[in-house]
């Protein structure tokens, strides 16, 4: 197969803090430099894009020295945690912002889903907003005259196309922008993550669509996703990446699980030191066990059991109405289930500021098959999002007789429940 895309020591280089091109003295020093045929002075200066640190400069590489190339009919997988680069990688790819240093080479049109409705008009229609994006990809009014049939139909959106797209939910304007992108026939299809905004038939349908477009019509896809199951279901390859830097690269399940790896070295280090959360930090989370009725730390869970996860927390402001997350994700990266404290509590729960906090949840029945797991805890506010912490702990489940019935429970998939079972003549 040709190569249809090739990336060679791509960089991205931006300044924090307020939007601007820089001072003027900056501005001179680069113009010097430049009618000498010297290098940018600024680009030998610069922080790793942590973001979990503190600036320790006015710039930052939110990509340094990437190299890979994609051939005609490839999925590659591009997987990192928050902030990592890859909606960076993508934008540069799409050429929505151009490289600091190195080069992009791509044959062929490049059809980009970046964000939610990318590209579309509020004040324009569905079907206005088709044609608007259509003519910004490059097709012409014929050829997306052509297709309209076929992207209402997949978008699912029939009753709406002539409604402006501003009274959408972000479900439908995903959904009317993936199927534009898909079945105006890209040759590179490059898509960021925004299927987690869909339902889960919609992305059944996407993700399909994506492996028609690869495998049957031989055209190329460049996807990122949190979601690893996804992941090593649709790519034929990925890359990780971390700090800017891409760390590995290879085969789909040699990926994932160097990336699962990576993020279970995190598991170690105690919550109140983890540098890999996001939120504004009023609301910390610095503890979390499972235990047992004996109130017994347990990291190795049989099904069908009684445990309670314990949470311990400070709070820096006083805080009304919190919603604490506890997600349970299998080693594919899939969300089994979850706890939320505002699904059985709409009124959640205050906390003075300050104060140290315990929370518990009871599950008495454990509902998950052999297995290994990890738990992402998160905790939310009417301000947003104030902490989140991907692998705050892993746990095995060895095993357990969860119906009661003398057998071990074995599932892949899913999580156990219980039910009844009889012959009706």
């Amino acid at each position: 197969m040709s190569v249809i895309l090739k990336a060679e020591n791509i960089s991205k280089q931006y300044r924090l803090g307020l939007v601007g091109t820089g001072t003027i003295s900056h501005d001179l020093n680069r113009w010097w430099a430049r009618i000498r045929g010297k290098e940018d002075p600024y680009l030998k200066v610069g922080a790793v894009n942590d973001r979990s640190t503190k600036a320790d400069s006015a710039y930052v590489w939110a990509l340094r020295d990437i190299n890979f190339e994609v051939k005609k009919g490839e999925v590659l997988g591009i997987i990192g945690k928050n902030g990592a680069g890859k909606s960076t990688l993508l934008k540069l790819l799409s050429r929505v912002t151009i490289p600091t240093t190195g080069e992009i080479k791509t044959r062929g049109r490049i059809a980009s889903l970046l964000e939610v409705g990318t590209g579309f008009h509020p004040e324009l229609t569905g079907r206005e907003n088709m044609y608007l994006n259509g003519a910004i990809l490059g097709m012409t009014k014929a050829e997306i005259k052509a297709k309209e049939t076929e992207i209402i139909e997949f978008s699912g959106c029939q009753r709406y196309v002539d409604t402006p797209v501003k009274r959408y939910s972000s479900g439908m304007r995903v959904r009317l922008a993936f199927a534009v992108a898909a079945f105006l026939e890209p040759d590179i299809l490059v898509i960021d993550e925004v299927l987690a905004v869909g339902d889960a038939e919609f992305q059944k349908k996407a993700i399909g669509k994506m492996q028609d477009i690869s495998k049957g019509e031989g055209r190329t896809v460049l996807f990122v996703s949190h979601n690893m199951a996804a992941v090593k279901n649709l790519c034929t390859r990925a890359i990780v990446l971390e700090n800017g830097t891409s760390v590995f690269e290879g085969a789909t399940d040699e990926a994932v699980d160097f990336y699962l790896s990576q993020n279970k070295i995190q598991e170690s280090i105690p919550l109140t030191e983890r540098k890999d959360r996001s939120g504004n930090g009023d609301f910390l989370f610095k503890d979390i066990s499972i235990v047992n009725e004996k109130n017994e730390n347990q990291l190795n869970l049989l099904s069908g059991e009684s445990y309670k996860i314990q949470i311990c927390s400070e709070t820096r402001v006083k805080q009304a109405n919190l919603k604490v997350r506890v997600q349970f994700i299998d080693n594919k990266g899939s969300i089994r289930f979850l706890c939320n404290n505002y699904f059985v509590d709409a009124t959640a729960f205050n906390l003075e500021a300050t104060k140290n906090n315990v929370i518990e949840y009871f599950i008495p029945k454990f509902p998950l098959p052999k297995g290994n797991y990890t738990i992402q805890l998160s905790c939310f506010s009417s301000d947003g999002l104030q902490d989140d912490i991907e692998n705050a702990l892993s746990f095995n489940v060895v095993g357990g007789d969860f119906f009661k019935s003398g057998k071990e429970q074995i599932s892949k998939e899913g999580v156990l429940v219980d039910y009844t079972f009889k012959r009706i003549n």
